[in-house]
């Protein structure tokens, strides 16, 4: 069986995420001036830098989940193959015991057996069991042929799942890179500025994340009880709210969008991979008509965020690099579409 390599992605990302933040708090958190027009735009490409890792990392968290799939079918398929031939050497076996007995009955040949044997009755018994062995090794032969047949046909199949395992190891590892791509060129955009720039980004920073993180806790307190397991998964998603997006973090104080998902949907006894694009594959799709609190909305294409719908258009989700788990409208990104579990 072939077995991913490990991945550390996870501290590769929690490490781009605090030098980005060292970065940004190179100067003492006193008052600092607001960030100019320019300082801004910096700001802007930052989070495009940081949602687009994000998008990456989400896409290595679905190569991740399809690679623990195929490993299992090529398991699968492989003990298949080895039970296959271990059927096919029975087979020969028996073929090699039918040969020798039928050339013990018949080394002279019938013509001279029956010439020479002092018992006719006795030979014409032995030439049936002869031709008993002739019908033997027939049947075996078929079974033979139908056995390896088989067999060329499993390993091949292996072949292709093993391909498909090489291909789907080789994706995870492309996304990763791309993920550190972004973070990286974040962290040097923050790094060209002056710690003046870097003190007034900061500040802003924190601001904006203060002010969304008390209107989150207000939209929260704010919200109607919702019933069963959707009313579960959304109290334990409003729970987190403060905690920090870390790539690959499924909890219990970091998180991703999915891994967040995918806890609190195992708090109402539900059972999600975890990856956006492979959450919406399940539950029965809702248009966006008829939404209501607890279904999964999905965004980006290809899939690569996930949230939970609490109403009025908002949703609890995580958002990206240098975020907080927290309430945002739906309408703040691409939305691809929404699932009901």
């Amino acid at each position: 069986m072939i077995h991913p390599r490990r991945q550390r992605l996870a501290p590769a990302f929690t490490l781009s995420f605090a030098l980005a933040l060292s970065l940004l708090a190179g100067a003492p958190s006193e008052a600092a001036p607001r960030p100019s027009a320019r300082l801004l735009e910096v700001q802007a490409r930052v989070i495009d830098l940081q949602n687009q890792a994000a998008s990456a990392a989400e896409g290595a968290q679905e190569a991740k989940v399809r690679l623990v799939q195929l490993n299992q079918t090529l398991a699968g398929v492989q003990e298949k193959a080895a039970k296959q031939r271990n059927e096919l050497e029975v087979i020969r076996k028996s073929l090699g015991s039918i040969a020798l007995e039928q050339y013990k009955s018949s080394g002279l040949g019938q013509s001279l057996q029956l010439l020479f044997s002092a018992d006719p009755k006795a030979y014409l018994a032995s030439a049936g069991d002869l031709d008993s062995l002739t019908r033997r090794r027939s049947v075996e032969l078929r079974r033979y042929e139908s056995a390896t047949q088989k067999l060329r046909q499993t390993t091949l199949l292996v072949s292709d799942k093993a391909k498909l395992v090489r291909a789907t190891q080789q994706k995870l590892e492309a996304q990763a890179r791309a993920a550190n791509a972004k973070l990286a060129e974040a962290e040097r955009l923050l790094k060209s500025l002056k710690a003046s720039e870097r003190k007034a980004l900061l500040a802003a920073q924190r601001r904006a994340e203060a002010n969304d993180l008390a209107s989150s806790r207000a939209a929260a307190k704010s919200l109607k009880n919702t019933s069963g397991r959707a009313g579960v998964a959304i109290r334990y998603a409003l729970a987190q709210i403060g905690d920090r997006y870390v790539f690959g973090a499924a909890g219990m104080r970091t998180w991703d969008c999915s891994g967040l998902t995918m806890r609190a949907f195992a708090a109402a006894g539900v059972s999600l991979p975890h990856s956006s694009r492979a959450q919406f594959q399940y539950g029965k799709k809702i248009p966006r008509s008829q939404l209501r609190p607890g279904d999964l909305v999905f965004f980006k294409r290809p899939i690569s965020h996930v949230g939970i719908y609490i109403g009025n258009g908002k949703m609890i989700h995580a958002p990206r690099p240098g975020s907080r788990v927290k309430v945002a409208p739906i309408n703040q990104m691409r939305y691809v579409g929404a699932v009901r579990l």
